[in-house]
């Protein structure tokens, strides 16, 4: 077939510009041009068995190009036709060919190769004409010999094909990678052949969005910033990072960014799947990568070659993100103020009291995500109890029993209620820790109305250190605290979160705070000298790393939203820049006789037969903290049950005598009958 050079040149040009006529009915669809073209250029092969089914499908497929409506000539200037008035099931095609300039002999070879997966007489045809080296998938010399007709004599059509955008975007991948090139077969992946017929289809580490529906409500400050970055994202090809320690809430972000955009959400891992571009642009996604990093990681986002829109990347505090060809802004999601945490309790808890809402939205800093969550086991948990709405001691039931958002794994939860009554301190301690109270109370709105130098800088986080010998009640007093904020309570485990390697201890930590701050717990750290202790001259490479660690613990943990209690024996022990960072150190002494008799009291209870003057003589006597005397109170109930009686006073001597010998010191002989 002779071609004008001009003719040539056309033929093998992109595929241009979206046709600007409706699509037609009556027109051939892009795989029966490119059968027609193998029946073109096999025809006499084909007219001496005409019997074969093979030949007269591809006779079949010749004849419905030329019987085509408008059309005149060859099949090759009817096709020049139909890209004018395309087919209906062939718009996503050319819409994908034109973002990614294809040749019209790329295009043509995705159509009949994409024709195979879903055309079972396409793939027998092709099976047949390639015996016996070939497949039922094309290869690329059977296309380079039916699509010859539109190149010139100077290009190479393989070479045309394995250098152009079809292959390099993943529209078409290159099998059997050992054989020679004209043995090499193609393949559209599946879920690109779903998506050239309309269908989302499913890849393995991709999500499609759900609706916003299907995500937690977001406060209207953070749908303001959504539509702001989303109308600076639709100027140009650019990365947003967004920053958040709830995946559910950057998820509604991205969600809400997509809206603005008109593009669905699609969350995908760090791996990029085949062919994503090509994929994003049939479907109209907006690419978000779930990216897990630890503290001081960076993570250069991969190329998108091809996909000319924005592109979103969801992690938590830590990291770095950049995009290695692509300008990138940065989102951090704030807690919403107290107004907004309002209006997202009542919906949460489906019209609640007026005064619930009240509190829940002053006392306590939840995100979106975390209300939504808590208001679901709150209305739960009200249903279990036959009740009609959800009340307070739901609420805090969910926080203190439900998942901490997986802090399991690295904390353990201390679910029980500590009353006043329970905290025996003295008076100057009980004020030091009410002062505590309150400064956990006001972080929020702490700054209002204060000067810039007060308000630069201030992270409503606090971090206190209970400090005291053991057995003086500072893990209680945390537990006391916890039940007065209504708050849970989660004991750090040393054991899982510090680590030999290096840079584990710091990922570990990073991920247990940035739950912690999702949640809205209280992290105890017991023993906490061990971690925050004090930086040493460097010697050797274990102590450069050991500092590094540190720098690290000590800048993340100012920079904690969340509450932190730590304790320790001796205030010595950490590092003086850490010291400089706490909200209130707190020191727990050896309680004194009048402190000592109301624990014994407070331990004892009503089940007792000891006289004052017995108590008086305990009091003054034992020296023990309030650890202790639990012990010795535990072991002398243990007596008094076998005699199913209250507790005596040889009860409790026989309890001490345990205790000083574990303490490996003499009982005072006063305390002896």
């Amino acid at each position: 077939m002779t071609i004008a050079p001009t003719e040539q040149a056309q033929r093998q040009s992109s595929a241009g510009p979206l046709p600007d006529q409706p699509p037609s009915q009556g027109t051939p669809l892009l795989r029966h041009f490119a059968l027609a073209a193998l029946a073109d250029r096999l025809y006499e092969t084909l007219a001496d068995r005409p019997d074969l089914p093979e030949h007269q499908f591809l006779l079949d497929q010749l004849a419905v190009v030329q019987a085509a409506p408008g059309g005149h000539g060859d099949w090759v200037e009817r096709l020049a036709t139909a890209l004018r008035r395309p087919a209906s099931a062939d718009l996503h095609l050319l819409h994908l060919a034109q973002t990614l300039q294809l040749t019209v002999f790329e295009l043509l070879t995705v159509a009949l190769t994409a024709a195979v997966e879903d055309e079972a007489m396409v793939g027998r045809t092709l099976a047949h004409l390639q015996t016996p080296l070939g497949g039922s998938r094309p290869t690329l010399g059977l296309l380079a010999t039916a699509f010859s007709s539109l190149l010139d004599a100077t290009t190479h059509p393989i070479h045309l094909l394995m250098t152009g955008a079809a292959v390099q975007s993943g529209l078409l991948e290159v099998l059997n990678a050992s054989a020679p090139w004209t043995e090499r077969s193609l393949r559209v992946p599946p879920h690109l052949c779903l998506a050239i017929h309309g269908h989302d289809g499913l890849y393995p580490g991709a999500t499609i969005g759900v609706a916003l529906e299907g995500l937690p409500p977001l406060p209207p400050s953070l749908r303001r910033e959504a539509a702001q970055h989303a109308r600076g994202l639709a100027a140009g090809r650019q990365l947003l990072v967004i920053r958040t320690n709830a995946l559910a809430e950057g998820k509604a972000a991205a969600a809400w960014i997509g809206e603005e955009l008109g593009r669905r959400p699609v969350f995908l891992s760090e791996e990029r799947p085949v062919g994503l571009s090509p994929w994003l642009i049939l479907r109209e996604l907006l690419p978000v990568f779930l990216l897990e990093l630890a503290p001081g990681q960076r993570y250069t986002l991969p190329p998108l070659p091809f996909y000319p829109g924005p592109v979103l990347a969801l992690c938590g505090p830590d990291g770095t993100v950049d995009g290695e060809t692509m300008p990138t802004l940065r989102w951090s999601l704030s807690v919403p103020p107290p107004a907004e945490r309002r209006q997202l309790w009542q919906m949460a808890l489906d019209n609640p009291d007026e005064a619930l809402v009240d509190e829940l939205a002053r006392h306590y800093r939840h995100g979106s995500a975390r209300i939504a969550e808590l208001g679901h086991l709150a209305r739960l948990q009200a249903i279990r109890r036959g009740a009609e709405q959800p009340e307070r001691c739901d609420v805090l039931h969910a926080a203190r029993s439900g998942e901490g958002g997986g802090l399991d794994a690295l904390a353990q939860l201390l679910p029980d209620s500590i009353p006043d009554e329970a905290l025996v301190t003295p008076p100057t301690l009980q004020q030091e820790l009410e002062r505590l109270l309150l400064r956990c109370r006001a972080r929020d709105g702490l700054v209002e109305g204060l000067g810039l130098s007060a308000v630069a800088r201030y992270r409503p986080g606090v971090c206190a250190l209970f400090v005291g010998p053991s057995g003086t009640g500072k893990t209680l007093a945390a537990g006391w605290l916890a039940t007065r904020l209504g708050l849970p309570l989660y004991r750090v485990d040393l054991a899982a979160v510090t680590s030999k390697y290096i840079g584990e201890t710091e990922k570990n930590l990073a991920q247990l705070l940035a739950r912690a701050e999702q949640a809205e717990v209280i992290l105890l750290f017991d023993e906490a000298d061990s971690l925050f202790g004090k930086r040493t001259d460097v010697q050797q490479a274990n102590d450069r790393f050991a500092n590094a660690q540190t720098n690290y613990l000590l800048q993340r943990m100012e920079a904690y939203d969340g509450i932190a209690i730590l304790t320790s024996n001796s205030r010595t022990r950490f590092d003086p820049a850490f010291t400089r960072r706490l909200d209130a150190i707190i020191e727990f002494a050896v309680p004194g006789p009048q402190e000592r008799r109301a624990l014994w009291l407070a331990h004892l209870g009503e089940h007792h037969r000891l006289p004052p003057q017995d108590l008086n003589r305990l009091a003054a006597a034992a020296d023990l903290t309030g650890g202790h005397i639990r012990n010795v109170v535990l072991a002398a109930a243990v007596l008094a049950q076998q005699t199913s009686r209250p507790i005596e006073y040889r009860d409790i001597l026989e309890g001490l005598k345990a205790e000083y010998r574990k303490l490996n010191k003499q009982m005072p002989v006063v305390l002896k009958p």
